[in-house]
C-alpha cells in the first residue's frame, strides 16, 4: 500500500475517487505472470531473474543486465530474445520509453513472435499508449490458443482506459484457464475497486491473498481496500504482514487523512437547490 501524494483517495462511502492513479499503477505491473501489486509479471522472465538464454547469462542487477543484453541487442536488433531481455532490463532501470522503442524495432521484423508481441504490448501500456497496446496484445495470442497472461494484461489496460466491465470479462476468461490464479484475482479485485464495488474487491483480493503464489503486494492491495471502507485497524494488521510496523501505520494514517479530507470537502460543497414546480 505504497501511497503517495498523487494517490488521491475517494470517500469512504462511495469508494475510490482518484484511486485509479494508485491501483492502476499496481495493476499494469501485475498484468503478466506476477501479481499486480501491477508485481513485475511478464510473459517472459523478469529482468531481475537470474538464468541464461542461448548462452547469455542474465545478471540479477538490472543495470548489469542492461549492459549484457544491450550488447547482444546492438549486435542484432532483430533478435527477439535479446530485444525482450534488453527491454526488461531497461524497464528495471526506469527507461520505459526506450524499452518500448527497442521492442517496436524488433517487432517490425518478428511480427509472428507472440512472446515478443506480448512484451511490446505491455511496454506500450507502460508509456500510456493504451489503445495501441490493446491492438498489439490482440496479436500476442489467438482465440484457439488464448494466453491467460496476455488476457490479464489486456484487462489491466482496459481498466486504465476506464472500461472496467470489459476488463472484468477478460479476467473472467483468464480465470477459466487458470482458476484462482493470484495474479488475475489481484487485478480483478483492483478492477472492482476502481468501479467502486469495494465489498466485491475485498472478497476477490482475499481469494488472491490466500493463493500459494500470492505476491506480498496483493496483501497491500487488500489492506488498501479494507482501509477505504473505514476499517483502519484491520487494514494496518494486514499491511504489517509484509511491511515494518512504522511503515504500515504511516500508510494507514495517510489513508485516514485522505478520506477525512475528501469527506470534509464533500460536506463543504454547497447543496444544489431543489427544483420547484412553477405555479
Amino acid at each position: 500500500m505504497a501511497m503517495t501524494a498523487s494517490s488521491q483517495i475517494g470517500s469512504k462511502t462511495r469508494g475510490p475517487g482518484r484511486l485509479a492513479s494508485l491501483a492502476l499503477a499496481l495493476a499494469v505491473a501485475g498484468g503478466g505472470a506476477g501479481c499486480g501489486t501491477l508485481a513485475r509479471p511478464a510473459a517472459t522472465a523478469d529482468a531481475t531473474t537470474t538464468g541464461s538464454v542461448a548462452g547469455t547469462a542474465t545478471p540479477s542487477d538490472p543495470r548489469q543486465a542492461s549492459e549484457v543484453w544491450g550488447e547482444r541487442y546492438r549486435a542484432n536488433p532483430r533478435d527477439p530474445v535479446a530485444a525482450i531481455h534488453y527491454a526488461q532490463a531497461l524497464r528495471g532501470t526506469g527507461q520505459r520509453a526506450q524499452a518500448a522503442a527497442v521492442l517496436e524495432q524488433a517487432s517490425m521484423h518478428n511480427g509472428g513472435n507472440m512472446e515478443l508481441m506480448g512484451a511490446y504490448g505491455r511496454a506500450l501500456a507502460d508509456v500510456g499508449k493504451h489503445q495501441q497496446a490493446l491492438e498489439v496484445l490482440n496479436r500476442a495470442h489467438t482465440p484457439d490458443r488464448p494466453d491467460w497472461r496476455i488476457l490479464n494484461v489486456q484487462g489491466a489496460v482496459l481498466d486504465q482506459l476506464g472500461r472496467h466491465e470489459d476488463a472484468q470479462r477478460y479476467y473472467a476468461t483468464a480465470l477459466r484457464i487458470v482458476p484462482e490464479e493470484p495474479a488475475v484475482l489481484s487485478n480483478l479485485g483492483l478492477s472492482y475497486a476502481l468501479s467502486k464495488n469495494l465489498p466485491e474487491a475485498e472478497a476477490t483480493l482475499k481469494r488472491a491473498a490466500a493463493g500459494r503464489n500470492a505476491d506480498p503486494r496483493v496483501r497491500q492491495n487488500l489492506a488498501l481496500v479494507v482501509g477505504l471502507q473505514g476499517r483502519f485497524e484491520e487494514a494496518e494488521t494486514i499491511a504489517r504482514a509484509d511491511l515494518p510496523p512504522d511503515q504500515a501505520a504511516a500508510n494507514v494514517a495517510y489513508l485516514r487523512q485522505m478520506l477525512s479530507q475528501q469527506n470534509a470537502l464533500a460536506r463543504s460543497r454547497p447543496k444544489r437547490p431543489t427544483a420547484r414546480p412553477s405555479s
